[in-house]
């Protein structure tokens, strides 16, 4: 099964998505990490990914199919979260597929307004060293700035400033929501509120994979 896990920044896709690589051995392939790993590594693609994540713009759609290329693997369930983000992103994905015998099955969209996403993101913090994430209203470390696993100051990141966030909201709305349609007439998109709690959330998804299968 493939997942395309549909939604604006701070939605919590990332979250359901890990939920479901525990529980159901789901392969989790987040395009925001990919990239942040490539940025980290200084390898070429993720140096030129770094002058439109700084800006909080989309990555050319060529640089992200490339790395999607890469990573999807032979076999298995997989979720796709944060790709595609255009229309011919979602193209190139059918054509991609379609070459191995294989279909996105179902999008799922999380819908939230703005104001809670701005919220979310804003307050998310992150361990330089270990990757561990916190929210200073939701999820605080138990000591303010430090992490709790390795001790490390806790940064916020550069794309989770506030203008920064407006900006990727704003680049969503007008980029990557048109999605939404094109998913809707090909029959695959479920809609669910993601401002409810996690569990509800979670359980909606389940549902959406048991009716597939």
């Amino acid at each position: 099964m493939i997942l395309v896990f549909l939604g604006p920044p701070g939605a919590g896709k990332g979250t359901q998505a890990k939920r479901l690589v525990e529980e159901r051995r789901f392969v989790h392939l987040a395009t925001g990490d990919l990239l942040r790993s490539a940025v980290r590594n200084m390898t070429p693609l993720g140096m030129k990914a770094k002058e439109y994540m700084d800006r909080g713009d989309l990555v050319p759609d060529q640089l992200v199919i490339q790395m999607i290329e890469e990573a999807l693997p032979q076999e298995g369930d997989v979720i796709l979260d944060g790709f595609p983000r255009t229309i011919p992103q979602a193209q190139a994905l059918e054509n991609m597929l379609s070459s191995h015998g294989k279909k996105v099955d179902k999008v799922i969209f999380f819908d939230v307004e703005d104001s809670v996403l701005i919220e979310r993101l804003t307050g998310r913090r992150v361990c330089p060293n270990c990757g561990a994430v916190y929210h200073i209203k939701y999820n605080p470390p138990k000591e303010d700035e430090i992490c709790d696993r390795c001790g490390t100051k806790l940064i916020q990141r550069e794309d989770d400033r506030e203008d920064t966030v407006r900006r990727r909201l704003e680049v969503y709305r007008t980029q990557t929501a048109p999605l939404v349609d094109f998913y809707q007439k090909r029959n695959k998109l479920i809609i669910l509120d993601a401002s409810k709690p996690q569990d509800e959330v979670y359980a909606s998804i389940l549902k959406a994979i048991e009716d597939e299968s």
